[in-house]
């Protein structure tokens, strides 16, 4: 009788161990269910999600640091056409989009429109020097002038250059090049960053994600239309994915993700590099591709991004994006710092730079489970060109035409401790504690189950075994 019970307890254990692991596995399922359900419902942008609170938050820390190139041989180029020899100078940082968005309004098509402040506070703690730092570097106006004034009137500039006692190269405060300084040949204000701030970036019209969470934050138009008006190409003028502060839930990293800057007017893709950990936040990292900036010979994409044969060697050289088309005419040439990925002759024609993967390529660190981009570095440099002209005094020694880099900049931000512990508690712990559950679930029904069995197995051995040898 006693073995009669202690099988039956057995079977009865299996049984319960395996309904417990049944339960587990049906967890799995419904489990992913609230998973989903949860996180469709935090990340679409409207008032009292998670997303919403992130997305309109004005005390996020984000920073622009800057680091000049500052020219140690002027009269060398000037006199017998030296290659110029440049020392990287910085960074000098300064705290930006400190202000909220301005003019948010939400439209029925689950769409909300709103305006982006620029504005830049100068953070002596996290600089090399002050803002009244003295740069060698070539001259804004000048250089502006020599590319979009025709050869025949090079005699005009000259005089120009002349009366204004200008010349190729001058010494300015990082406050001057970044911000703006009165030009005594152009007699008006000449600056890398002129008017930045107190101005806005927009209008941004996106997707709130609500309806279609695999929209949200994606771009619907910008500046009131829906397609970029600078390249004159139907592909290259397209708007694509989000303004990377986000994106769609569930991120699978097998594929790539689009976003637009209007820093470089275009709009380009991330491919997954690797999974790190943020904070204790699992996170993807995604980075630019080498073939973003490549030449057209290697990647045909890039054909209508080329409109300026003379600067970029009939579209054969790699790394530099000619902006003058949405720079209001400025000949402004956007690189990665150093000219990274860059053609070899960029970096020949000007001595001194020495690119570096980790510390210049541009990367984003995304939340898989909520698509929320909790770290990012974008990484621009901006140079100018200058060439030879038999007129121009300054330019009479000069060989050939030189992509000259005045400065690159870091824009950076990290989520901070507080708000590390706030998503890790908020919307992460939830996961975690159900995917615990899930786990403990079926891990303990399947040990109960599998432990019962085989002791049923044991003690039914046992019997058969105490029975032949009664019978003996």
């Amino acid at each position: 009788m006693g073995c009669c019970n202690k099988r039956c307890g057995l079977i009865a254990g299996a049984v319960f161990g395996a309904a417990v692991a049944i339960l587990g596995g049906i967890l799995i399922p419904v489990g992913n269910s609230i998973i989903q359900g949860t996180v469709h419902k935090e990340v679409v942008i409207e008032p009292g999600t998670t997303a919403y609170d992130t997305w309109t938050a004005a005390g996020i820390t984000v920073y622009r640091q800057f680091w000049f190139f500052d020219l140690k041989n002027p009269l060398e180029v000037l006199q017998y056409g030296a290659k110029p020899a440049v020392v990287e100078k910085g960074p000098y940082t300064y705290r930006t989009r400190y202000l909220a968005k301005d003019n948010i309004t939400f439209y029925p098509n689950q769409t909300v429109s709103f305006l982006l402040p620029f504005g830049a506070i100068f953070d002596p703690s996290m600089s090399v020097g002050t803002e009244e730092d003295l740069i060698t570097s070539l001259n804004l106006a000048l250089a502006g002038a020599y590319s979009l004034v025709p050869t025949p009137l090079h005699g005009v500039l000259e005089k120009m250059i002349r009366d204004s006692n200008s010349s190729l190269f001058h010494y300015r405060t990082v406050k001057e090049l970044l911000w703006g300084y009165k030009d005594p040949m152009l007699k008006e204000d000449v600056g890398l960053f002129l008017d930045y701030n107190n101005t806005f970036d927009g209008i941004y019209t996106i997707y709130t994600g609500k309806g279609d969470v695999s929209k949200v934050g994606m771009i619907d138009s910008w500046k009131g239309s829906k397609s970029l008006q600078f390249w004159n190409d139907p592909y290259c003028d397209m708007i694509n994915g989000t303004d990377a502060s986000s994106f769609a839930p569930f991120v699978d990293k097998k594929k790539p993700l689009y976003f637009f800057n209007s820093d470089i007017c275009r709009s380009v893709s991330a491919s997954y590099e690797q999974t790190m950990d943020l904070k204790g936040i699992k996170v993807y990292r995604y980075s630019l591709l080498d073939s973003t900036l490549a030449s057209p010979t290697v990647n045909p994409d890039n054909k209508c991004f080329c409109s300026d044969m003379k600067s970029t060697k009939n579209c054969t050289l790699a790394g530099v994006l000619g902006l003058s088309t949405c720079q209001d005419g400025r000949p402004i040439f956007m690189s990665l710092p150093h000219f990274l990925h860059g053609s070899q002759s960029l970096r020949e024609d000007v001595l001194g730079l020495n690119p570096h993967v980790e510390h210049h390529k541009t990367f984003l660190d995304i939340e898989p489970t909520t698509g929320f981009t909790l770290n990012f570095a974008k990484r621009i440099q901006v140079n100018m060109m200058y060439g030879p002209s038999k007129v121009i005094t300054v330019l009479k020694k000069v060989k050939d035409y030189t992509l000259f880099p005045l400065v690159w900049l870091n824009e950076t931000a990290m989520l901070d401790d507080e708000t590390a512990d706030m998503f890790k508690k908020e919307l992460m712990s939830r996961i975690q504690i159900l995917e615990i559950a899930q786990q403990a679930l079926l891990g303990v029904g399947i040990a109960i189950f599998v432990l019962c069995l085989v002791s049923y197995c044991v003690v039914k051995r046992k019997e058969k075994s105490n029975k032949s040898k009664l019978i003996h």
